[in-house]
């Protein structure tokens, strides 16, 4: 069988027409609504400091991201301590790594909420036989989120 140059050129432009009114992949992709459920995440500090590292920055900033499209209700944050040191000092540095960590999720830009933070100090540090609880220094961010109105 032979086609002409004439015929094969409709040809090539009648299958090319039809294919500009196919649906390209990008017309069937569909984005997922918010999940907007409560996360806690958990930031790690270095010995003896209340600075949230670049690790921790990045988590933070995770947390309010996967938060955009909620309503956040509320976020705790707890700041805890290991069993180093007197107990009255590691309660100020658990107070200075909730707020710490607090400071920094308004920077992330997490939506408005309200926060209830809190500090443990070295309190439940140890085990009942006075071994120490490994990955205390930290402060666990719970976020409690809702559908939007």
């Amino acid at each position: 069988m032979r086609i002409h140059g004439g015929t094969a050129t409709l040809l090539a432009a009648t299958v090319l027409a039809g294919c500009g009114s196919l649906p390209s992949g990008r017309d069937r992709v569909v984005k997922a609504p918010a999940t907007c459920q409560d996360q806690t995440v958990h930031i790690y500090f270095d010995a003896y400091s209340a600075q949230v590292t670049r690790e921790g920055q990045a988590v933070l900033r995770q947390a309010a991201a996967a938060a955009k499209g909620c309503r956040v209700q509320s976020v705790e944050v707890l700041g805890l301590a290991d069993a180093v040191g007197a107990p009255d000092a590691n309660l100020e540095l658990s107070k200075k790594r909730a707020d710490s960590v607090t400071s920094a999720l308004a920077r992330a830009g997490l939506p408005a909420a309200e926060f209830k933070v809190a500090a443990a100090g070295q309190a439940g540090a140890t085990t009942a036989s006075g071994e120490a609880r490994p990955l205390r220094r930290r402060a666990d961010v719970t976020l409690r989120l809702a559908s939007p109105k």
